[in-house]
């Protein structure tokens, strides 16, 4: 088997490029090295021995075309992530994202590659699921700035303005994406499941949930939060906490993750459709212990809590790990705590110019 994987040289693709040469699968990149992930003057993780690397954007059509040559599956990790930094980003995020799946669709229709595992975002569930003690399950009406100005974080219920408990997320959730990246992962889906009805080839979409682990970006807007502390951490800064740092989401390690892209290279999914899984450790935590735990592991300082916010964060996104289990055979088994300690004192990758 030989896989191309996109965006190979990021923070997770690097990673899941390990986990396929581990397994003895046969290994191209395909990697635009673009600024946001890659600074200068912080070059990229060495490519494996073995490993052919080429250096293009996936928007390029003759560059993907070449990439294509002689692969069986694409693990399309390439993307712009994150919130970003305003609305400005939203025409890269819109290319790259969009543009640049709907150019590697279409190569691989044109090279006959019938399989994709695609890196999803648990950020397409939007304010994920929710209960009111009054109403049963509804979807979080979105919350308003004045209550977010107010230090009022908790979506209510459209009905009785009544404050929501939230539930675990499942594949089957209507997607409800709330800024720019999430609209976009949304959209790589939607076209790699036409991609897939109109040329019989099979999907996987994999949501990723918050990753964290070795490689992170540093200082970046376009990285995770676990990354943003751990860069305050090593600069002797306390890591700022927005909101009240109740905000509840699942840290997942990025070797589960890799793991769980080796197993859906032949596993889940069928042909004519996409099939989409969380990839979640199953555990919640809130925003606040991941803050803590860092902290405690790295010696300090702890954690300010700020009450600020950012436009487009959701409150609370945690997921169902049980059809990844059943279908593809895959459960995290990195411990939280095991993967905050090891992260704390991993090497991050260097600053934005």
């Amino acid at each position: 088997m030989r896989v191309l994987v996109t965006g190979g040289c990021g923070f997770i693709g690097s990673h899941v490029v390990e986990e396929f040469l581990d397994a003895g699968i046969e290994v191209r990149v395909l990697d635009a090295l673009l600024p946001a992930v890659h600074p200068p003057g912080s070059p990229p993780p060495p490519v494996p021995h073995g490993v052919e690397m080429v250096v293009g954007d996936v928007r390029d059509a003759g560059v993907v075309r070449r990439a294509l040559d002689g692969v069986n599956v694409v693990c399309h990790q390439a993307a712009m992530v994150g919130l970003g930094i305003d609305i400005g980003d939203m025409p890269d995020y819109a290319g790259i994202n969009g543009v640049g799946t709907a150019v590697l669709l279409s190569g691989m229709a044109s090279a006959g590659v019938g399989r994709l595992v695609l890196a999803g975002s648990m950020v397409v569930y939007g304010e994920g699921r929710y209960r009111c003690p009054e109403h049963g399950p509804v979807r979080a009406a979105a919350r308003r700035r004045a209550d977010l100005d107010a230090g009022r974080f908790e979506p209510p219920c459209p009905l009785c303005g009544r404050q929501l408990a939230w539930e675990r997320v499942t594949e089957d959730d209507v997607p409800d994406p709330r800024n720019t990246y999430a609209v976009t992962k949304l959209a790589q889906e939607q076209l790699a499941g036409v991609w897939a009805a109109s040329t019989g080839g099979s999907a996987v979409a994999l949501r990723y949930h918050n990753v964290y682990g070795p490689r992170m970006p540093r200082d970046t807007p376009y990285s995770g939060v676990a990354a943003l502390f751990r860069s305050a951490l090593e600069a002797g800064r306390a890591p700022r906490v927005f909101e009240d740092g109740a905000q509840q989401r699942d840290f997942v390690h990025v070797r589960d993750v890799a793991t769980a892209n080796r197993t859906a290279l032949t596993r889940g999914g069928a042909d004519h459709c996409l099939r989409a899984y969380n990839v979640a450790s199953g555990t919640p935590r809130s925003v606040g212990d991941m803050a803590r735990a860092l902290a405690d592991a790295f010696g300090g300082p702890a954690p300010q809590v700020t009450g600020e916010y950012r436009v487009g964060d959701v409150r609370h996104v945690v997921a169902s790990p049980e059809r990844a289990a059943e279908e593809l055979g895959f459960r995290a088994g990195t411990a939280f705590e095991d993967g905050v300690r090891s992260f704390a004192t991993a090497p991050l990758r260097g600053a934005v110019a």
